[in-house]
């Protein structure tokens, strides 16, 4: 039987969601910061804008559109001393075949991703 993904390996594949994204919309990293505790995730730049986005991964039944208010109204201070945009972007992530399951490693797992929140 497969472990259950850390919470280290369920960051690092919401990040490479959200980051497949961003540069599918034509952002430019600046800075890409995958450690849990460090915020934000992503420093991008587009349009001769600073954007910071935080990454949040999260397992059902918690909604990844769901954001820390107080982390994001911190998040939001440090966006305005830098003069950059701020933005959220969660992702629920389940088993292959039981998005209510936790993800396992070396197993498919689902996602839940409804895009990036500007705030």
């Amino acid at each position: 039987m497969s472990d259950r993904l850390s919470p280290q390996e369920m960051h690092y594949l919401a990040m490479n969601v959200v980051g497949e994204d961003l540069k599918e919309q034509g952002y430019e990293f600046l800075g890409v910061n995958s450690d849990l505790k460090k915020n934000p995730q992503f420093v991008a730049l587009k349009d001769k804008t600073i954007h910071f986005i935080v990454v949040r991964a999260v397992q059902y039944p918690q909604d990844p559109d769901q954001m820390d208010e107080a982390l994001m109204i911190k998040m939001r201070g440090h966006a305005e001393a830098h003069e950059a945009k701020l933005a959220y972007a969660g992702v629920g992530l389940g088993h292959g075949t039981n998005y209510g399951a936790p993800p396992l490693k070396d197993e498919p797992y689902t996602q839940v991703y409804n895009g990036i929140k500007w705030l």
